[in-house]
């Protein structure tokens, strides 16, 4: 494991595509699932396919990138990656909130059936991801651990 901010040479474990700026060195990764209002089997067809553009396009703006994603007829799974400025609700926020509405101005059926405007059911599941354990972050900081720094305690003085 190496890591060496000034030359943007950075590895950690076998970490790939991470985002790199004057600052700082990142991959942060979630797993997010979010369904329809009610669970409704909304989401086939041409809605199905303009939802999956519109994602795209919106993650394409913000500057984040989908690892893989599936729409299902009634909820979305999206893996992505984002950068470290962003936070996962405001992520989510904006994609449901722009989706909903755009589905809803496209296809005058959706507007019928959720009359209140909300096309998307309250909150969403997330998850983080990674291919590094909470074992082998663990053992990288054990490896600061001074022999004569003795104790316990997971807050190690180097």
């Amino acid at each position: 494991m190496h890591f060496a901010l000034a030359s943007k040479n950075v590895t950690f474990g076998n970490m790939e595509s991470q985002r790199t700026n004057g600052h700082t060195v990142s991959r942060l990764t979630v797993h997010l699932v979010w369904s329809t209002k009610y669970r409704y089997s909304v989401l086939e067809g041409d809605i199905k396919t303009r939802c999956r553009t519109l994602l795209l396009q919106m993650c394409e703006a913000e500057d984040i990138e989908i690892l893989k994603g599936v729409v299902s007829k009634d909820h979305v799974h999206m893996h992505i990656s984002y950068r470290p400025s962003q936070s996962v609700s405001s992520i989510v926020k904006k994609m449901k909130g722009r989706s909903s509405r755009k589905l809803q101005q496209e296809f005058p059926e959706l507007k019928k059936r959720y009359w209140g405007q909300h096309f998307w059911a309250i909150g969403y599941g997330c998850w983080s991801t990674g291919n590094i354990t909470d074992e082998m972050v663990n053992e990288y900081l054990e490896h600061h651990r001074k022999p004569n720094n003795g104790g316990d305690s997971n807050f190690i003085l180097e």
